[in-house]
């Protein structure tokens, strides 16, 4: 059976400033077929770009029932949505504090569409390293960056 290779990134220049443009890139590969994805907004965070990347992926697939094999460099989501998918649930949206989990709403879609899959493994990747379809999402990443600059 033919599967889905994903590879996601996010970035966000001048990440902790007030003024900042960030971006997200998507790679999507089935059957030798590639499409790519990107986009940039202003005044985000590089969090929000990574999880926006890899929601953009997984709405850009047109079945559920075919493999995916989703990779991205952002420990922030991978390892929040391998717990999920292994069976953690949030008690609620808010932290200890009591404040509202940073970008909830991106969470929830995401956790959305990782049920709406059959066969989904998110793969941790290197960012920056030897990994071309990574890199291809980065430099995806900055061109989004650029067009909005």
């Amino acid at each position: 059976m033919s599967e889905i290779i994903i590879y996601t990134d996010g970035g966000c220049r001048g990440n902790q400033n007030k003024e900042n443009i960030g971006g997200w890139g998507v790679v999507l590969e089935y059957n030798g077929n590639i499409k790519e994805l990107y986009e940039g907004e202003r005044n985000t965070t590089n969090n929000k770009m990574e999880l926006t990347g890899v929601i953009r992926a997984l709405e850009a697939l047109k079945t559920t029932n075919l493999p995916v094999k989703l990779h991205a460099d952002s420990s922030y989501v991978i390892n929040n949505a391998n717990k999920y998918m292994e069976g953690w649930k949030r008690k609620g949206w808010r932290k200890s504090d009591g404040k509202i989990v940073e970008n909830v709403e991106l969470w929830k879609r995401l956790y959305d569409l990782i049920k709406m899959q059959d066969d989904l493994e998110l793969i941790k990747v290197k960012g920056h390293a030897d990994n071309e379809g990574n890199n291809r999402a980065d430099e995806l990443a900055n061109i989004a960056m650029d067009e909005v600059e």
